[in-house]
């Protein structure tokens, strides 16, 4: 099968899963660097993707000009006078379907995104027996491209590009001469969510790194009024939520030293960038295929499933069974904090 020419991309939400295309992309382009990609996804995600070559992006209104079946159908219509040759759906969800299912119809060739449903389901029913890890989520993105021809492999480490400072940041952060340490501490899901308590262990411990500067990502109003609530007593502890664009934000964990997130999209952005990332795992696994980009298993602190058996209760992390409230406590915070601090020294070295 020849691999065509300009290929569209269908993945609507959410920013994990949006952002762990990037790498696929890169690798695309590696290997194809003529391809064009037109990728469809929610405008607030275009960020994401700057500096990828040959990809442009259309940003799909689901609740303005594109909203409903009717605005699918709008908004497929405008895309087929983009004339490609081929559809990857990553999303494979009711409004990607119908794109995908109307381009087939003009004769347009397409692919879908397999989840393993089953193989998940087994996963998340494995009640305290050994598990197996599945297959990533950026290696059935790949498994997409492959269907429609293209010969990909996804072993490629990503190089750090590091995106200019914007005056807005430099107001926040000041000139970078230290180590910047990200930490990301918010999740969809109460289950996948380090304790408080302990997150603000971590923090103190990492404030006493005098050499460093520890900025506190988040989104919305409450967090951004947490964070502000855990930074106030540290001298080199910076809230940035609530007072950046995404694109400053995607500039600021481009220039981190190292990133402490749970298993959510702050994560898979630090990735992108070649930025070292630490994970925190509640009543999720990294074993379900959403661990960031070629990070290191070390990196990935997992909460005691000899006492939490049930992990990993779903792959989201939206089921908390009666009992599973505190099960990110059997991540101590000096295990956090010792992790990072090697992965400094390592830098530094």
């Amino acid at each position: 099968m020849t691999a065509p020419n300009h290929i569209l991309v269908l993945r609507l939400s959410a920013m994990g899963d949006v952002a762990m295309m990037v790498p696929v992309f890169r690798s695309l382009i590696s290997a194809y660097p003529e391809l064009k990609i037109t990728l469809v996804s929610r405008k607030f995600f275009e960020p994401i993707f700057e500096g990828i070559p040959n990809l442009t992006f259309v940003p799909a209104e689901v609740n303005e000009r594109h909203k409903g079946l009717l605005g699918i159908l709008r908004l497929s219509k405008d895309l087929q006078r983009m004339k490609f040759d081929a559809v990857a759906d990553l999303h494979n969800v009711l409004r990607s379907k119908v794109i995908r299912h109307y381009m087939n119809l003009n004769g347009i060739p397409s692919a879908a995104i397999d989840k393993g449903r089953e193989e998940k389901k087994k996963l998340t029913h494995s009640n305290g027996q050994p598990l197996s890890p599945l297959k990533s989520t950026h290696e059935r993105y790949a498994d997409v491209f492959r269907q429609l021809g293209f010969m990909i492999t996804l072993n490629e480490k990503v190089q750090s590009v590091k995106r200019p400072f914007s005056g807005k940041i430099l107001e926040l952060t000041g000139k970078k001469s230290t180590p910047f340490i990200g930490i990301a501490p918010f999740a969809a899901f109460q289950g996948k969510m380090y304790p408080t308590s302990l997150m603000k262990e971590v923090i103190d411990g990492l404030s006493k790194r005098t050499n460093s500067k520890i900025v506190l990502f988040g989104g919305g109003e409450q967090e951004s009024e947490q964070l502000e609530e855990i930074a106030a007593p540290f001298h080199n502890v910076i809230n940035v939520a609530g007072k950046l664009d995404f694109s400053d934000e995607l500039a600021l964990i481009s220039n981190l030293e190292v990133m402490l997130s749970m298993d959510s999209g702050n994560g898979h952005l630090a990735a992108n960038f070649g930025v070292p990332v630490v994970t925190l795992w509640g009543v999720t696994h990294p074993f379900a295929g959403f661990a960031p980009y070629l990070q290191p298993k070390e990196n990935q602190l997992l909460s005691d499933r000899d006492k939490y058996p049930l992990i990993p209760t779903s792959v989201y992390g939206n089921k908390l069974p009666k009992g599973y409230e505190q099960v990110m406590k059997t991540i101590p915070s000096e295990i956090v904090i010792a992790k990072i601090e090697e992965i400094l020294t390592y830098i530094s070295s």
